[in-house]
């Protein structure tokens, strides 16, 4: 009788529930900001303290559809000065990347097997970039989601060609349940080991309780590196054109 109760109970919170992935995808609206600019700076530490640091130029330009655009280009050091990516981040439908290598002069796709591969050599991923498909992941609450202020979130890939593509079978998303910003990721491997935690150091407040995401680390637990993204000089409702979002421009 007990246990009956206790499962009820437990049935009646989860009930009570918001939907894990409608949380999701206000998540991700609150980060669509309309048009801005901003410098970014990568630094990548290795296990041994030494550092390399890269110096970023980013231009963003969101859509009423939920579409987003981000072109980057590095700045420095030398060896990647030059280099950009485009990338466009679709609500419902697979994200479309490119990079440009000024060495070869030649721009390819960054194809979805390559998501899930390191970002500059940093512990960020190419899909760490963007903002996957909310279809790409099937969403449910985790024990003690809603409590603290903090929704906890896990996203499964849908199938194996989404785990192979995304490069984590499961993610652990801590989310403010007042804000519904992001506070930390969590991400496990084949074998559900954590091998990856991304934290939000600090936001940069938009319009209407939107927000930029202007400092983030990720920590690889399994080989000891770590990477920061820093947005500074950070310019909201800047005006982008839709031509700056072109594979043509990109490699100018």
């Amino acid at each position: 009788m007990l246990v009956n109760l206790l499962l009820l109970s437990l049935l009646r919170i989860s009930a009570q529930q918001p939907d894990a992935g409608q949380i999701m995808e206000k998540s991700r609206e609150l980060t669509l900001t309309g048009s801005l600019k901003a410098n970014v700076s990568l630094t990548i530490t290795e296990k041994n303290g030494s550092t390399r640091n890269r110096t970023i130029s980013m231009i963003t330009k969101s859509y009423t559809d939920g579409t987003e655009k981000r072109l980057i280009k590095f700045l420095e050091p030398a060896d990647v000065k030059g280099t950009g990516m485009l990338i466009i981040d679709y609500k419902t439908a697979a994200d479309e990347m490119w990079i440009y290598l000024p060495a070869l002069k030649k721009t390819r796709r960054i194809v979805s097997s390559e998501k899930g591969k390191s970002f500059m050599n940093s512990e960020f991923s190419n899909a760490d970039m963007s903002s996957p498909s909310l279809s790409d992941f099937k969403y449910r609450h985790l024990e003690g989601s809603g409590q603290d202020d903090v929704w906890i979130i896990e996203s499964v890939p849908a199938d194996n060609e989404k785990v192979a593509e995304y490069g984590f079978s499961r993610r652990i998303s801590y989310i403010g349940k007042s804000n519904y910003q992001v506070k930390k990721m969590e991400f496990f491997d084949r074998e559900n080991k954590l091998f990856k935690i991304i934290e939000i150091a600090s936001v940069f407040p938009g319009e209407n309780g939107k927000y930029i995401v202007s400092e983030m680390k990720a920590v690889n637990l399994s080989n000891g590196r770590s990477s920061v993204i820093k947005l500074t000089n950070i310019t909201l409702n800047s005006g982008a054109e839709d031509s700056l979002f072109t594979l043509q421009n990109l490699e100018r």
